[in-house]
């Protein structure tokens, strides 16, 4: 699989569904498309045939508000189709605007209430561990949400049992729900820090498929210890509009804003078959 390609596609599909439904939170879903396209794409073993197989690799998405990039993910994975994925936040959708493992095909943990689902993809990584099996539990969390000290409480737990088959990606977009992350509570270096709770721990360009599939492959390498890989990203990445916008968390489009994003979703495929 291309992987870039794949980014493209998620990228497209994330905006289609996100102005279908007319509002909803682009820019922290957009900062996560190049590494689910390396999640799903190159590195986990998941399928819609194995989706109830306890020897699958786990994935969490601890900031559930970015549920859009991941259900555009799992429409292109084939976990279903794109009626489903047009039904995003709907009346009776099973796309809930957070991930539910409930209603969701492919979901693995439902999130949402920040904090909390790094401490779930942890429990899932420790039970796999007593079970003796060698899958993986990915978790992408967010720099806004590291706020939260119910995550280091889980790092830290994580790192005391080794979790070595736990990979923590943090979407370090620079922002969150009010504002700039290092003017809301500074979170210093990420990587410093994951270091000292017991992680290997490295920075990579987040925009940069090849960088992190090869960051993601010495995680795989490494025993003894949980990795957490620092993803340096943009908030709305890949859509100039939307990295230009300050207030880009939740966005509710203006006549002005709905143009640009119709036009973004036009460059969008143009790239995309393109790139065919």
């Amino acid at each position: 699989m291309n992987t870039q390609k794949f980014a493209d596609q998620i990228r497209y599909y994330t905006m289609r569904e996100l102005a279908h439904l007319g509002f909803g939170h682009f820019g922290g879903s957009l900062s996560i498309v190049e590494t689910l396209a390396v999640l799903y794409g190159k590195v986990m073993d998941v399928s819609p045939a194995k989706k109830d197989d306890s020897d699958r690799d786990y994935f969490v998405l601890s900031k559930g508000h970015a549920g859009p990039a991941l259900y555009a993910t799992l429409f292109l994975k084939g976990y279903f189709d794109e009626a489903f994925l047009f039904s995003l936040n709907q009346n009776g959708t099973k796309l809930p605007s957070h991930p539910d493992r409930i209603k969701t095909p492919g979901v693995d943990m439902t999130t949402g209430s920040l904090g909390q689902g790094i401490s779930a993809a942890t429990g899932i990584a420790k039970g796999n561990q007593l079970f003796g099996k060698e899958n993986y539990t990915f978790a992408i969390v967010g720099d806004g949400e590291l706020n939260e000290g119910q995550c280091w409480e889980a790092f830290q737990f994580a790192a005391h049992q080794k979790l070595d088959h736990l990979i923590v990606l943090i979407d370090d977009n620079k922002k969150q729900l009010d504002g700039y992350t290092v003017d809301i509570c500074d979170p210093f270096d990420f990587v410093e820090k994951m270091q000292a709770f017991g992680f290997n721990s490295w920075r990579v360009d987040g925009g940069d498929v090849e960088a992190i599939e090869a960051a993601l492959k010495q995680a795989k390498e490494l025993i003894g210890k949980p990795t957490a890989i620092v993803l340096d990203t943009i908030k709305g990445q890949g859509v100039p509009y939307f990295e230009e916008l300050v207030d880009n968390h939740h966005v509710r489009p203006d006549g002005a804003g709905k143009v640009a994003i119709k036009e973004a979703i036009e460059a969008l495929a143009e790239k995309i078959e393109v790139n065919q």
